[in-house]
């Protein structure tokens, strides 16, 4: 079913177009200036995390490697979205071809299928430190971890390989078609093929169900075991601490999962192109904006790791 090489159809379209926002030149202003700021508060936070835990072996754990590589999943999931995005809001629609469409499309399926991946190996991480705290470092090697973040990544450019090559058989009709979307996603995509797609629509369905439901049920099934244990901690301190470490994670978690199957695990007949525009814009800016918010406001070690840098870096410009 996934054999099929990425052939690019010569009869198909040599380009597409982005569907704009507005075409009222205050409000492109606005929204170019809003996306803009959203997207260097993700460079930001999300490399201030890296650098954090980079910098300070106090934070050289498990929770914390993951944490790191999350980050610069972010920071690459957003960064194939977001120059193309903001060059298309500001003046005429800019063409992408068909070769530079399939990039796009493929980096995009590649990074959120990881980060996906990446979210159901966390919450193993943490149920492995809630539920056998004991067994914590025998079990959560660093050899373990990498070779769960490799897996994800492998798994992912798999996924999104074949998904990507199988879209792009399709023949496409007219020189050039709008995507009524900001990005190069399947869905839109599929939308503008002039062939029977309902192989196609099945595949996505399957990918979909291997990246979102198969995980988010690992995770729901792990944090069963993580509220039961919870439950047992006799302290309320200790359960409040418990809580308050999971509950970052699950946060991220509900949003990311939540928007992403509403866009591709619905069925085609009752979903909205504008809808699915608008929900990609929470998964594209919120989510990795959370990420760094999440795990610092609620996170007193990396609090303190990022209040003992700038205090640091401070006395040592005064000095």
């Amino acid at each position: 079913m996934f054999a099929r090489s990425p052939v690019i159809n010569q009869s198909g379209p040599t380009e597409f177009v982005f569907r704009v926002f507005t075409t009222v030149p205050e409000f492109q202003v606005l929204l170019f200036l809003l996306f803009l700021l959203l997207y260097l508060l993700i460079l930001c936070g999300n490399t201030a995390i890296i650098w954090v835990v980079c910098t300070h072996s106090s934070l050289r754990t498990p929770m914390y490697f993951f944490l790191c590589n999350l980050s610069f999943l972010e920071i690459c999931y957003t960064s194939v979205v977001v120059p193309l995005m903001l060059s298309n809001i500001w003046g005429a629609q800019k063409p992408i071809p068909l070769a530079g469409c399939g990039t796009q499309m493929f980096f995009f399926v590649t990074l959120g299928s990881t980060d996906c991946f990446l979210l159901a190996i966390m919450s193993y991480d943490r149920y492995v430190a809630i539920c056998h705290p004991l067994h914590y470092t025998v079990i959560m090697t660093q050899r373990l971890c990498v070779q769960m973040v490799v897996c994800a990544v492998g798994l992912a450019l798999l996924l999104s390989l074949q998904l990507t090559a199988l879209i792009f058989t399709l023949p496409f009709c007219g020189h050039r078609r709008e995507i009524n979307h900001f990005l190069c996603d399947v869905p839109p995509v599929l939308r503008l093929a002039c062939a029977d797609t309902r192989v196609h629509q099945a595949v996505l369905y399957v990918v979909g169900i291997l990246v979102l439901t198969v995980p988010f049920l690992l995770i729901c099934v792990s944090y069963v075991f993580i509220a039961s244990a919870i439950l047992r901690i006799r302290s309320a301190e200790g359960r409040r601490r418990a809580f308050s470490t999971c509950s970052s994670h699950l946060t991220v978690v509900l949003l990311q999962y939540g928007c992403c199957s509403l866009v591709y695990l619905r069925p085609r007949s009752s979903t909205s192109e504008d809808e699915d525009r608008h929900i990609a814009l929470v998964y594209t800016f919120v989510t990795p904006l959370l990420n760094p918010l999440i795990y610092t406001l609620r996170n007193k070690d990396v609090k303190g790791a990022l209040r003992n840098a700038v205090l640091g870096k401070a006395a040592s410009e005064a000095s």
